[in-house]
């Protein structure tokens, strides 16, 4: 038999168990909280709907990891605090997630703000916690990423849905794909993509983004209020996304 290549990734296998497993937990769990009555009254179940979007972000995160280098790492450090703290994330933003299907009216309407209030919280420790106790792992960045992302997808969407922001606020959501999409296709066509620009511009306004999103959610904020904020506090946001895709496509920057 031919020995597995150890550059591999790891089988379809692995990470639809990982999935799967994570997806049904969540929706097992929130099945049980949700109130009864209001389930009956919801055309789709917003606990399954939760499962399903964490499911997705641990497919993101497994499916290209390489079996021999997570082997080569303690079974602590992958599942460790720092991860552990990630997952925890992961789950908050999509039960956020869930209330897409939710009517703004349900009494629950304050669980999407608290969810995402905590996962903001948790962002700013789990890469602390990682470095500190020496638990960065490659499952641990993919894990970060997926969960990222998604959080800038779910609570935006929730909010539009509720009426609380502008429908194109959600370019805030497309913007990550459209620029992975982007440095995809060049090196797909094989030209330069060259380093991002060495600057903490973004994560400052990442984390005024965390911060408008909860306030947006949270139901005892007046809607009109948020939707007037809104552009001020996309625009910058957007214009970094720009600069950088300018930057790593050589159209800034750079001497020619």
């Amino acid at each position: 038999m031919t020995e597995r290549s150890p550059e591999q990734p790891m089988s379809v296998g692995m990470a639809v168990v990982l999935a799967l497993s994570g997806a049904l937990a969540l929706a097992v769990v929130l099945r049980g909280l949700y109130p009864p009555r209001e389930l009956d009254t919801w055309i789709f179940d917003p606990a399954a709907v939760a499962g399903v979007c964490l499911g997705g972000q641990l497919w993101y995160a497994s499916h290209r990891l390489v079996p021999s280098r997570m082997s080569r790492e303690p079974l602590a450090r992958l599942f460790g605090l720092a991860n552990s703290l990630t997952l925890l994330r992961g789950a908050l933003y999509a039960v956020v997630a869930g209330f897409i299907v939710v009517p703004p009216t349900t009494r629950l309407a304050w669980v999407p703000a608290m969810a995402y209030g905590v996962g903001v919280v948790l962002d700013k420790l789990d890469g602390t916690v990682a470095r500190t106790l020496g638990q960065e792992t490659s499952l641990g960045e993919r894990l970060d990423m997926a969960v990222d992302t998604f959080g800038f997808v779910a609570a935006p969407l929730v909010a539009v849905l509720w009426g609380r922001l502008p429908v194109w606020y959600l370019s805030l959501s497309a913007a990550r794909y459209v620029y992975r999409g982007g440095l995809a296709w060049r090196q797909h066509q094989d030209r330069p993509v060259f380093d991002p620009p060495d600057s903490n511009l973004g994560k400052y306004l990442a984390g005024m983004q965390m911060v408008f999103l909860t306030v947006a959610l949270t139901p005892a904020v007046p809607a009109p209020l948020v939707r007037t904020g809104a552009p001020f506090v996309l625009a910058p946001s957007l214009g970094v996304f720009v600069r950088d895709f300018l930057i790593v496509t050589g159209r800034l920057g750079r001497k020619r």
